[in-house]
C-alpha cells in the first residue's frame, strides 16, 4: 500500500468515528432532554395537586 492510500484509510475511518460520535452525543442530549420534560411535567401535576388549582390560575396577580 502507498502512503496516499493509507492516508486516505485513515482518513475514512476517522469520518466513520467521528460519525458515530456525533450520534452517540445526540443520542444523550434526546435522552437529557425527554427526562427533564418528564421531571417538569411531575412537577406541574404536583403543584396543581398541592394547590388545588391550575398553574395558570396559582400565578395570576
Amino acid at each position: 500500500m502507498t502512503t496516499a492510500t493509507l492516508l486516505a484509510d485513515e482518513r475514512y475511518w476517522q469520518s466513520l468515528a467521528a460519525a458515530q460520535m456525533r450520534r452517540e452525543r445526540l443520542a444523550k442530549a434526546e435522552r437529557l432532554n425527554g427526562r427533564l420534560a418528564m421531571l417538569g411535567f411531575i412537577a406541574l401535576i404536583t403543584s396543581e395537586t398541592l394547590l388545588h388549582q391550575g398553574l395558570l390560575v396559582a400565578l395570576r396577580l
